[in-house]
């Protein structure tokens, strides 16, 4: 399937749709990790304001995607680069993880799948990076094919989805080709999806998935 890009905006329009939809973005993330927070607990947090019974590490999560957006639209001109990444990983995984920022040096499972994905070589990543960056394709296939390579690949420590997502997204507002964000109602497919993605390594229908329920942008 050919995914092109379905929104065409300006750098101004891009950006503007980013700052109205980072903090749905940011519970898209935490949904990902079965995380026991709402939007308006988010919401709340990411106004910095305290929210009685949410875990003090929900807290942390959601403050720390916050410092990566904060990072991504500053920095929305900067070209994508395996430092880049690595940036986006050291926010979002800034104290959860052993390291953060850094590739993992040791094994790690995936919850509900057998799959174990290898220790990752950084020359290996650098050119796999590189390849989906610079293919001849649409901004969305591009954002797509980062979201799911990094998923599976499990590349750092902690908050791989998280850093794919961001990743994924910086793509798609630096071009003006929309955002990725997973809703609720399409959370549960989206999961059932990415396991079997993890299982056979074929991102097919993930992509055609996410491709029709996940791309937001403003019709203008």
């Amino acid at each position: 399937m050919n995914f092109a890009d379905k929104y065409k905006l300006t750098p101004e329009q891009s950006l503007f749709l980013a700052k109205k939809k980072w903090d749905e973005n940011v519970y898209c993330g935490m949904k990902m990790e079965n995380r026991a927070v709402t939007f308006p607990q988010t919401k709340t947090i990411l106004n910095g304001v305290n929210v009685p019974n949410v875990q003090l590490d929900d807290i942390q999560a959601i403050l720390n995607m916050r410092d990566a957006w904060k990072h991504l639209l500053t920095t929305i001109n900067e070209p994508v680069t395996f430092e880049y990444w690595c940036k986006l990983n050291e926010f979002i995984a800034r104290n959860e993880a052993l390291e953060w920022g850094k590739l993992r040096t040791g094994t790690v499972g995936i919850s509900g799948t057998d799959y174990i994905p290898p220790i990752p070589q950084q020359e290996v990543v650098q050119q796999e990076l590189a390849d989906i960056l610079n293919a001849d394709v649409s901004a969305t296939e591009k954002a797509l094919n980062a979201f799911v390579w990094g998923a599976r690949g499990q590349f750092f420590w902690d908050g791989n989805k998280r850093t794919s997502l961001t990743l994924a997204n910086k793509i798609l507002v630096e071009a003006g080709a929309g955002i990725l964000t997973i809703t609720d109602k399409h959370m549960e497919q989206f999961n059932v999806l990415l396991l079997d993605y993890y299982n056979t390594g074929i991102s097919d229908t993930l992509n055609v998935f996410l491709y029709e329920n996940a791309i937001q942008g403003i019709n203008i």
